[in-house]
């Protein structure tokens, strides 16, 4: 067939508008570039000030309920014991209130078909128990009642309303305590307790107006929300990750698709995260192993710009449904990190939860959480279980083509023989399922039931959770001390010496100018004693530096040459010791109960002073005297340090090594031992000595040029499992800004607010005691801009996203799996150190949801020929084959008996219906 082809002259509008564009090409410079500022997304974040934190409920909400079965687990209690809690705590009363509303019916229809919502519709008003039941009958695990329809619509109205506000900037985040739930109700079945999908249809809002472009949904509650993967399967923008009971299939909803390789679809692929629970039993470990090992990674890959959290709490210690361990407290430590994306937009969802007692508490705490209180300390950690670790492998394994985050697992061929130390890890898929429906479902007793003894050994252990959560909170949200006597320190010889007075001045302007220190607690510096020095440094140094204030000039320069990388100054034994002497200010006004946090601008720098003698700009070990003051003068037993300067600690190293009381953790540019201070001791197989073995934690890197993607996963994959693992009662921060962009002597590229995010990351820990004492950083622009965005963490500000989405170099790869090698020996949480196989070792899988489809289109289409052939037999009033009439032969014959066998298949189908096996 030919081609007709037409010439179509432009309109003279075109003509005209392709002129202009090109004589305005022409006026352009050809070598035109922009640059941006290094420090801009800091200088943007100055006006990101912490929002109100949203809440929405409506008390009509405890109508909806069971009329035929008072003891159902989804009762009105759910939600009015949530409220009751929240209230007794004062939460309630710190919230913004956010207007609840019902769903449009546009809205509705965004993820729910017409028929589904008519259905529903016809059923309010409703006061026929009996007809009410029947219908509820026909779906898995549903009551209705006359007051379902308008509450369903109530609480998908209410959602949308909080996380519109949140998007809109209206408040920081929030918390939705509704019901009913939402994340089982698929596009046209009800299922789950569950009518419209809330956290799906806000989603969607928010997406097709534009309010979000890239969502997080972090499912926590111990059911597969099997419908929101439904209806997100194959979409990028939306990241679905749920955690949830599975037991291969054998806990409800029994779904293959809920197990772990199901990762999406189309260009959704990577998208979908399921985390199956192949056992109960699990505990804190367990979820923080999943959040450290697969969520954050990814989701600090990802960079969404809105977390929305089906938050269920049927994995909470008690919940009968889920028979996990998880405790109240430790949701809020799940949430904290999540507060760090999104720049803080975080909008929590109720769902479901059945334990009364521990469903109030941990959703309350969970918004105590978004209010920006600390997190409150939590029992101390068991390993995570082999269950979990092997299912965590299985997602790394299935999701390593789409992200970068996931390279710390080694690789082998099926075909090769294993290595002496090699641990390998096979994936395997297991389903011990059943995916056939029944005709109805049971509406009544169809729920686990505790019996009283249990019932009892939950409510005392609840209660005894109670009694020792801490939740004071100190009135003074975050203190700073910063002295003018500390500016004295000078270098006689070098006015361009990097170790300069404006290091300190300047991070104290920024703050002001950023408006930090009308809302810092300000303390007085102070001078450390000679006893309170004498914790870490020998008397002879200490009377050497004592003697600096009376000595010439000219025997300072002396006396400084003697020593590696120090200047001395008549006013450096003042300086000094008031550097010290006001980080001991700052601990004593966080463990007194006085601040929650604390920054320490002081100068000079303490971490590489030895017990014996000065080093590295460095007179007295600020940060070691404040670990052993806090651990002799106030009694703590766990400290920890985590050192960021680029320079590796040695003085901190060798003072704390053989104290099992200070953990030291050190990230620090090392080059093979080429780079300051070039000790072996750097390396990542030194790990303290005596009873302090293990207790020493180095990550050193081996590259020129590192920066956030490379911190991120130290942090990610080192520094808090075994933070956590250790349970601090104090964090203590080596702060050195000298990784920071344009250091002139790190010459690395972490951003400044990246140094925020790890301040971030901390603060969870030790009840929110933690506090930052600057090191080193010699760019006063990046030091200045770096300790500001940390202060701004410590008030719960919101964190601007960081601009880096390159993965790790291959060489922080080595670094960190070394660290972890030689880690796991003290650590038992490093435990994910095993190698996967090269080869798709995985079935392929169908789009969730479809064969259901496939299985009700058949269905239908088989019930039809059966009514129709039905029909016909009635008609003829055949009763058996044998009165079928066959004169017209064996063809006729055959056809009546085939007739008749449709027929004994519709009476059965009328007494009884039976769902088809699904495929696999």
């Amino acid at each position: 067939m030919g081609v007709l082809c037409f010439q179509v002259r432009p309109s003279q509008a075109i003509i005209v508008a392709k002129r202009e564009a090109a004589k305005k090409k022409n006026q352009e410079t050809p070598d035109c570039c922009y640059v941006r500022d290094i420090y801009q997304t800091a200088i943007d974040s100055g006006k990101m000030i912490r929002g109100s934190t949203g809440v929405v409920y409506e008390r009509s909400m405890a109508e909806h309920r069971c009329l035929w079965d008072e003891s159902y687990p989804e009762c009105p209690e759910r939600f009015t014991r949530v409220l009751e809690r929240c209230q007794e705590l004062g939460l309630i009363d710190r919230c913004k209130f956010i207007e609840p509303r019902f769903a449009r019916i546009d809205e509705i229809l965004l993820k729910h078909s017409v028929e589904h919502v008519n259905l529903l519709k016809a059923t309010d008003g409703c006061e026929n128990i009996e007809r009410l039941e029947s219908m509820s009958s026909k779906y898995d695990s549903i009551y209705i009642h006359p007051s379902t329809y308008k509450l369903s619509l109530l609480s998908a109205g209410s959602t949308m309303n909080l996380v519109e506000s949140i998007c809109r900037g209206e408040i920081q985040n929030g918390m939705a305590i509704i019901r009913p739930p939402g994340h089982h109700a698929m596009k046209s079945e009800y299922c789950g307790y569950c009518f419209f999908n809330n956290v799906a249809i806000a989603s969607e809002k928010m997406l097709s107006e534009g309010l979000a472009k890239k969502i997080l949904i972090v499912d926590w509650d111990v059911h597969h929300g099997q419908a929101t993967q439904q209806m997100f399967y194959d979409d990028p923008r939306v990241v679905y990750f749920s955690i949830h009971r599975y037991q291969n299939g054998a806990f409800w909803p029994n779904l293959r698709e809920s197990d772990y390789h199901y990762i999406g679809a189309g260009a959704g692929i990577g998208h979908n995260f399921n985390i199956p629970l192949n056992k109960t039993g699990m505990t804190n470990a367990d979820y923080l192993a999943i959040f450290q090992q697969v969520l954050l990674p990814m989701a600090y890959e990802y960079q969404p710009d809105l977390v929305i959290i089906s938050a269920g709490y049927d994995a909470a210690l008690g919940c009968p449904e889920g028979e996990m361990e998880i405790t109240p407290a430790f949701y809020s430590h799940l949430l904290a990190p999540l507060l760090g994306l999104a720049t803080g937009k975080v909008a929590v969802i109720l769902e479901g939860g059945y334990c009364l007692e521990s469903l109030s508490e941990s959703a309350a705490l969970t918004l105590r959480g978004l209010l920006g209180d600390p997190c409150p300390n939590v029992c101390p950690l068991v390993p995570p279980s082999h269950s979990i670790t092997t299912t965590i492998l299985n997602i790394i394994y299935t999701h390593k083509p789409f992200w970068s985050c996931y390279q710390y697992q080694d690789t082998y061929n099926l075909t090769s023989a294993p290595g002496n130390d090699e641990i390998r890890h096979l994936p395997q898929v297991i389903y011990e399922g059943d995916q056939s429906k029944p005709e109805f479902y049971e509406t009544r007793n169809c729920y686990p039931v505790q019996s009283e003894i249990r019932l009892n050994e939950i409510h005392n252990r609840l209660v005894s959770l109670r009694q020792t959560t801490i939740l004071a909170r100190a009135p003074h949200r975050v203190c700073l001390v910063y002295d003018l006597r500390m500016l004295k320190h000078l270098n006689y010889t070098e006015d361009s010496h990097p170790e300069t007075p404006k290091r300190i001045s300047e991070i104290f302007l920024k703050h002001e100018e950023y408006g930090l220190l009308e809302r810092c607690h300000i303390l007085e510096g102070r001078a450390a004693t000679e006893e309170e020095l004498a914790l870490v440094h020998t008397r002879e140094h200490i009377l050497a530096i004592q003697k600096t204030a009376e000595s010439k000039p000219s025997e300072l320069m002396k006396q400084g040459r003697d020593l590696d990388s120090v200047f001395l100054h008549k006013e450096t034994w003042t300086s000094a010791s008031i550097a010290a002497g006001s980080l001991l200010q700052v601990v004593d006004s966080v463990l007194n109960g006085e601040s929650q946090s604390g920054v320490a601008v002081v100068r000079p720098p303490g971490h590489h002073a030895g017990e014996e003698g000065a080093c590295g700009f460095c007179i007295f070990n600020n940060i070691s005297v404040a670990a052993k003051y806090a651990t002799e003068f106030h009694g703590l037993k766990r400290v920890l340090i985590v050192d960021w300067d680029i320079h590796h600690g040695n003085g901190t190293q060798s003072i704390l090594e053989e104290d099992p009381k200070i953990l030291y953790i050190s990230i620090h540019r090392y080059d093979n031992g080429a780079f300051f201070p070039a000790s072996k001791e750097a390396n990542y197989d030194v790990v303290g000595s005596g009873k302090g073995k293990g207790y020493t934690v180095n990550i050193p890197w081996n590259r020129r040029k590192m920066g956030d993607a490379e911190y991120l996963a130290a942090f990610q994959q080192v520094v808090l499992p075994i933070a956590y693992q250790f349970n601090p009662e104090l964090v203590l921060v080596s702060a050195g800004f000298d990784a920071c962009v344009g250091d002139p002597l790190g010459h690395y590229t972490v951003s400044p607010e990246a140094f925020g995010l790890f301040t971030h990351w901390l603060s969870p820990l030790a009840n929110g005691r933690i506090i930052l004492a600057l090191e080193g950083g010699y760019n006063v622009n990046s030091i200045s801009y770096a300790m500001t965005m940390c202060t701004k963490a410590l008030f719960n500000d919101p964190l601007p996203p960081l601009r880096s989405t390159t993965p790790p170099c291959s060489s922080a790869i080595t670094s960190i799996k070394n660290v972890l090698k030689t880690q796991r020996l003290y650590w038992p949480n490093l435990v994910f150190q095993v190698a996967l196989p090269k080869e798709n070792v995985i079935p392929e899988v169908s789009t969730p949801g479809f064969e259901r489809k496939i299985a009700e289109e058949q269905f239908k289409t088989e019930k039809d020929q059966i009514h129709d052939l039905g029909g016909k037999i009635e008609k003829m009033g055949l009763d058996s084959p044998r009165g079928c009439p066959n004169e017209s032969g064996n063809s006729e014959k055959k056809k009546y008996e085939r007739a008749f066998n449709t027929w004994r298949k519709w009476r059965k189908w009328r007494k009884w219906r039976k769902w088809r096996k699904w495929r696999k």
